[in-house]
This record gives C-alpha cells, sequence and structure tokens, in this order.
C-alpha cells in the first residue's frame, strides 16, 4: 500500500518524542535521586546501594510484566488507547512516589509506575513506524527516541534545582506526574495508524502474544530482538548507576555522584540516538549502524575498567563515551518492530525494549553471584567486566544472527 507523503516532524513524531521525554525523565529518576531519596528514609550508607538495587530491579520487574500486558493491548484494542492508559497509569505512580514514608511503599510503588512507564516507546515506535514512509522510518525513530532520552537530563536538573532539602525528592516525583497529565493534553489530535486500522475489523488475530513462541523462526527473532540490546542496560543499570562505587575500588580522585553520571550519559546517549538514524539512513543498514555503537561501546567499557587513579572528570567524560556508544535504543526497538506483521507488532515493540530493561535483573543477579567467588578486594571490579564480557558475547551472536530490515514494508500481518 503506497504511503503518502509524511513530514518527520509530524504531530506523531513529537507527541511520541515529548511522551517518550517524560517516560525516561520518570524511569531515570530513581537512579538519579536514589541516594538523597533513600537516606530520607533513615537507609544507611551501606543499606542505599543494596535497597537502591532491590527497588530498581522491582521497577524492572514491573517494566517486564508492563511490556507484555500493553503489548498485547496495544495490538488488540489501538496503539493510541495505550499511549493513553499507559500515561495515566505512570503519572499516578509518580505522584504516589512523593508520598511514600517506607522502603517497601517505595518499592510497590515503583513496581506499579514500572508497569505504567512500559507502554510508552513501545506504542510510539509502532505508530510512528507504521505512519511514516519506509525511507524516513529510521530517522523518525531515532528523533522520537533522541529527544525523549533527554529527560534523563532535564530530571538531574530537576534534582539539583530541588534536591538541596532533604525531602525536596519528593517534589521531583510531583513535577515527573504533573507533565505526565500535561502531555494528555497534547495526545489530542495525534491519529491511529492507517495499517491497525486496516485489520481493526477484520477477523485477523490480534495481539497473542504466545504467537511469539509457537514458531521456531519467531521465537528466534524475538529473542535475538532482544538480547541485542543487553549492553544497553548492562552500561546503566551497573556501571554508570553505580560508578561511585567503581571510582572507590579504582581509587578514582574526588566523589562521583551516579546522578550526574546518569545525566551526562544520558545527554549522549540522546545524540547517540538521533546519529544512528542518520548513519543507518547513509549506510542502508539496520545491522551495519548497531556494530558500529556496540563496538563504540565496547572501547568505552574498556576505557572504564582502565581509570585506576584518575580524576572525576574522566570518569565523567568515559560515561559520556559508554552513553554515546549505548544510543542504539530506537533503532533496536525499530529493527525488533519491523520483523513481525501488523498484528503482533505492537505486541513485540512493547515486549523487546521492556525484556530488555527486565534483563537487568539478570543481569546484575549475575554481578552480584560473581562477586561471591571473587577476592572481595576487587570482586566489584573483576566482577564488573566479566559480566560485561558475557553480555557482549550474548549481544554479537544475536546480532549476526538478526535479518537486516532496512527499506523493509510494513504493511504485512503474521500468520
Amino acid at each position: 500500500m503506497e504511503q503518502k507523503k509524511v513530514s518527520l516532524f509530524n504531530l506523531a513524531v513529537i507527541v511520541g518524542a515529548l511522551g517518550y521525554f517524560v517516560d525516561v525523565y520518570d524511569l531515570l529518576l530513581f537512579s538519579i535521586i536514589r541516594v538523597p531519596s533513600l537516606k530520607s528514609l533513615g537507609l544507611s550508607t551501606e543499606d542505599i546501594a543494596k535497597k537502591g538495587l532491590e527497588i530498581l530491579n522491582l521497577q524492572m520487574v514491573g517494566l517486564l510484566l508492563g511490556g507484555i500486558l500493553w503489548g498485547v493491548l496495544g495490538d488488540k484494542l489501538g496503539r493510541l488507547k495505550v499511549l493513553f492508559a499507559s500515561i495515566i497509569l505512570y503519572s499516578l505512580g509518580s505522584i504516589a512516589n512523593g508520598f511514600v514514608h517506607t522502603v517497601d511503599q517505595y518499592a510497590l510503588v515503583r513496581f506499579i509506575t514500572g508497569l505504567g512507564l512500559a507502554g510508552e516507546l513501545g506504542a510510539g515506535i509502532t505508530l510512528v513506524s507504521e505512519l511514516m514512509p519506509k525511507e524516513k522510518r529510521g530517522i523518525a525513530t531515532s528523533l522520537v527516541a533522541g529527544i525523549g532520552l533527554s529527560g534523563a537530563v532535564f530530571a538531574y536538573f530537576i534534582k539539583v534545582q530541588f534536591g538541596a532539602s532533604p525531602e525536596g525528592w519528593r517534589t521531583c516525583y510531583f513535577i515527573g506526574g504533573g507533565l505526565g497529565f500535561f502531555l494528555l493534553l497534547l495526545r489530542v489530535g495525534v491519529l491511529e495508524s492507517g495499517m491497525y486500522k486496516n485489520i481493526e475489523q477484520s477477523n485477523v488475530q490480534r495481539g497473542n502474544f504466545f504467537m511469539l513462541f509457537t514458531n521456531g523462526t519467531r521465537l528466534k527473532k524475538y529473542l535475538t530482538a532482544i538480547f541485542i540490546a543487553l549492553p544497553n542496560w548492562y552500561v546503566i543499570g551497573i556501571l554508570i548507576s553505580f560508578s561511585d562505587k567503581f571510582a572507590t575500588q579504582m581509587n578514582v580522585q574526588g566523589p562521583i555522584d551516579p546522578g550526574k553520571a546518569i545525566m551526562v550519559a544520558y545527554a549522549a546517549i540522546s545524540v547517540g540516538d538521533v546519529l544512528i538514524g542518520f548513519v543507518s539512513q547513509w549506510l542502508k543498514s539496520r545491522k551495519a549502524s548497531l556494530y558500529i555503537f556496540h563496538i563504540i561501546t565496547v572501547i568505552g567499557i574498556i576505557w572504564f575498567f582502565h581509570l585506576q587513579g584518575q580524576p572525576a572528570s574522566t570518569m565523567y567524560l568515559v560515561c559520556v563515551v559508554l552513553g554515546f556508544g549505548t544510543g542504539f535504543w530506537a533503532m533496536f526497538v525499530t529493527m525488533a518492530a519491523e520483523q513481525f506483521g501488523t498484528n503482533i507488532r505492537a505486541t513485540v515493540a512493547t515486549t523487546v525494549p521492556n525484556m530488555a530493561r527486565g534483563s537487568l535483573n539478570l543481569v546484575s543477579l549475575l554481578f552480584i553471584q560473581l562477586q561471591h567467588s571473587l577476592d572481595p578486594a576487587h570482586a566489584y571490579l573483576k566482577s564488573g567486566w566479566i559480566t560485561g564480557i558475557i553480555v557482549f558475547i550474548i549481544a554479537f551472536i544475536s546480532l549476526m544472527l538478526t535479518k537486516e530490515t532496512y527499506g523493509k514494508d510494513l504493511d504485512y500481518i503474521e500468520q
């Protein structure tokens, strides 16, 4: 079916980018204000690291389950309805975060918020992918992610502005909830995907999550789509989120603020996510662009683990390199969406990034277990790079097994 000429800056792309901006703001806010918020709740320095990882993992479980829920609903009820519902849930969750007074309450609300956050990116990427002509699809989805990921930078500056007081972290959550509800007003006027509307009234089976497991070829495509992004959450969830702990073991000169590390990394990620769309367009290959950015990430990781005695400024510079290298989030989600038919595309595009996010639970479990069997004096460092090697082996094999999707026509269904 011939597609009409559509501008890169149409309403769907703009609203998708702003929606993901709010999504990322809320998603990364906990990591940015983890230390002051848990300290405000009375935790010791040691407990902050332990409980912080537990809460982060629970948030990721919410993203994992929410990815399945919103993905199925996105194919059954439509892309726009999922966008509205997910925004409402994570906005309410963000506001509720501002009222917690115990660690258990904090963890529960982050889980619920994770459920809501799971629906934004997949539904948005699916909608934009189906509305845009195939020649502009990669750039459009990269713009959505590139602009959206700058929400982490905004979250850091909000933390700087309001985090000076012991209870200022609560205001940061209230702002996130307010932004979400404001976003609902901008959704008015965005049209549903024409491809989806074409099958909406048909007898085609839509949103069947189990279709991904009943066919060997589909299952392989689905699993490799997830594993390609393992390095992203290894870098963000382990190396950068706990950069202060790594810095201590490497005798980095000067204090490291994990919130600032996340901020500079995400500033670079947003640049990388926009650039990779143009690289993919220039090379006419999704896979080639992903190989390039994975290699940049490997270089950054090698540098990260050779920072012994370096100044804090160098640590932040490495976080910039790592962020830029992992700026392939939009491309990996776009590539996943392009591999599946319209009747399960939202299911895939929503579950794949959240499965990748949820993989942080397994990656962090491996990271923690390795520490138990290593010399305590260097356990954090050694378990960190061993985990990284395993993650990248899986990611590169998955990318090798994935078929090229550049320029693929998306107007088809899965039987």
